[in-house]
């Protein structure tokens, strides 16, 4: 089964090489993340938090999970959620946070890891300080403030922060559009009603995020990087 996100299973690949603790609290942060979270709870023994932002979200996740007991899928805004201080060991956030409101984001997810705990954050990323019009149109569409590719790391040391690894995974994005194109057409056939209406947006919205990236040049400006960073 594929992980229909920029960054695909490389990301979880990438973590899993480079991160030895066994976490007794993880969450994860996202819609479409459901594999992800299925993963980290098989590896490591132990249920695992899942939040996303929207009511389509949750119906989605809960379908997609029906049955998985040891899986928790609530709402909950990514930059003021209901969690305790300190109270996860691992937050994994692959393509959810690369957001306007990333700082209020990273600032929450600092709150509720665990002093030394990890954070595995994939960060869709500007190749360029410039980019045209229709680039622009594509970020503001998605509610997506990317990060300069050069200041990454910068960016999470600077709120204390130490990276441990990280990785360039641009390469994923073309497989990733034509596949999840493909996928969400094929998904759709198969739906009931009230499931094709959430997976129309989905289609149409992966759909000319492909057409821009595949078609326009999009691959010239937009890129995709995963960070593993400890809490300091």
């Amino acid at each position: 089964m594929s992980i229909f996100l920029p960054g695909q299973k490389r990301q979880y690949n990438f973590f899993l090489k480079n991160y030895t603790e066994k976490p007794q609290t993880i969450l994860v942060i996202g819609s479409s993340s459901e594999l992800i979270a299925t993963l980290l709870s098989e590896k490591f023994n132990t249920p695992v938090d899942l939040i996303v932002e929207d009511y389509e979200s949750l119906m989605n996740s809960k379908l997609v999970l029906s049955g998985e007991s040891s899986i928790t899928v609530r709402i909950m805004n990514f930059d003021s959620t209901d969690f305790s201080n300190e109270q996860f060991d691992l937050v994994y956030a692959q393509a959810s946070i690369s957001l306007t409101n990333r700082n209020k984001i990273v600032k929450e997810i600092k709150r509720i890891l665990k002093p030394g705990g990890y954070f595995s954050v994939g960060e869709t990323v500007a190749l360029r300080k410039d980019y045209p019009p229709f680039i622009k149109d594509l970020f503001d569409g998605s509610n997506i403030l990317p990060l300069f590719c050069e200041d990454t790391e910068k960016y999470y040391t600077e709120r204390k922060f130490k990276v441990i690894a990280k990785t360039d995974l641009t390469d994923t994005l073309a497989t990733f559009y034509m596949d999840s194109s493909k996928h969400l057409k094929e998904a759709e056939r198969g739906l009931s009603d009230k499931e094709k209406s959430y997976y129309k947006k989905l289609v149409n919205r992966i759909g000319h995020e492909a057409n821009a990236y595949l078609k326009l040049g999009g691959d010239k400006y937009i890129g995709f990087e995963t960070l593993l960073l400890m809490k300091e």
